[in-house]
């Protein structure tokens, strides 16, 4: 399921996104550190964009990976907040779980580490369509 996702998805492929787990609500995936996804030469930091994008990703996969939900689903909103730059030439790993399903409406919570897990690059919050339910 995880690799039938990926494919579908264009951008994940270009950034690099590889998907590590995908069932019952829970999604992990990374991204290796690319010069081409750097933000900022100087520091060799990963720019936030493609952070937000394994994010965004990661999360939608969580959601779609709900036991209750069935079909596809989109993004409706999501927050991020950064919590420190990620350590440069370090791989990204999210882990998102969708905790929450009502008739509408996915909630999911990642985190996003480089290799600590006691102190992330960044967490989120979202919520995603839900097209129906099992």
């Amino acid at each position: 399921m995880a690799r039938r996702f990926f494919e579908a998805l264009p951008h994940a492929v270009a950034l690099g996104m590889e998907p590590e787990e995908m069932g019952d609500g829970v999604a992990v995936m990374s991204m290796p550190w690319r010069e081409d996804l750097v933000g900022d030469p100087e520091t060799g930091v990963i720019h936030g964009g493609a952070v937000s994008a394994l994010m965004d990703t990661c999360c939608g996969a969580a959601a779609m990976s709900h036991p209750q939900l069935k079909g596809v689903t989109a993004t409706i909103g999501l927050r991020i907040d950064y919590m420190r730059p990620a350590t440069p030439r370090a791989t990204i790993r999210v882990r998102a779980e969708c905790h929450h399903i009502t008739r509408s409406v996915a909630f999911v919570r990642a985190t996003a580490c480089d290799g600590d897990e006691t102190r992330p690059v960044a967490t989120a919050t979202g919520t995603f369509t839900v097209e129906g339910r099992k």
